[in-house]
């Protein structure tokens, strides 16, 4: 579990530097969108190696999922396209932290309800207080 719990604060670690570096890309080159596009073909490429390092068969099964499941790709896009545009005239931790605030509200719902396939995990009196503190938390480091 600890393995898992590292990747993902990896991942955290770099939604951030995400923003930063996409946004300087798009103020440098003009355009947010032409920084999204270049965003995706490095990272199609990453994932088309990694694909081919941990077997490329799983592909073949992308044309039987259920249809819905690919509106993923959209929200990637949604998120790169936003942040990339929204964070030189926001800030970059100023847009990272309403981020936050949409995974932390996302999140507890989906596991709730256990949508999508997640795991229930219902939303108690304690996890609704954890998740107001994690907000606050996060709210109280842009006040400065």
């Amino acid at each position: 579990m600890l393995h898992y719990a590292l990747i993902m604060l990896a991942a955290g670690l770099g939604i951030p530097v995400l923003a930063a570096l996409n946004a300087a890309l798009g103020q440098f080159i003009g355009s947010p969108a032409a920084a999204g596009v270049v965003l995706f073909a490095v990272a199609l490429v990453a994932a088309v190696v990694f694909s081919l390092i941990k077997g490329p068969q799983a592909l073949l099964h992308v044309e039987a999922a259920p249809k819905h499941l690919l509106l993923a790709g959209l929200l990637v896009a949604f998120y790169v396209l936003s942040i990339t545009h929204v964070a030189p005239h926001f800030g970059v931790g100023n847009a990272v932290f309403f981020v936050l605030l949409g995974q932390l509200v996302s999140a507890a719902a989906i596991d709730h309800f256990g949508l999508f396939g997640a795991q229930v995990s219902p939303l108690t009196l304690m996890r609704s207080a954890g998740i107001s503190v994690m907000a606050l938390g996060v709210w109280i480091t842009q006040l400065a």
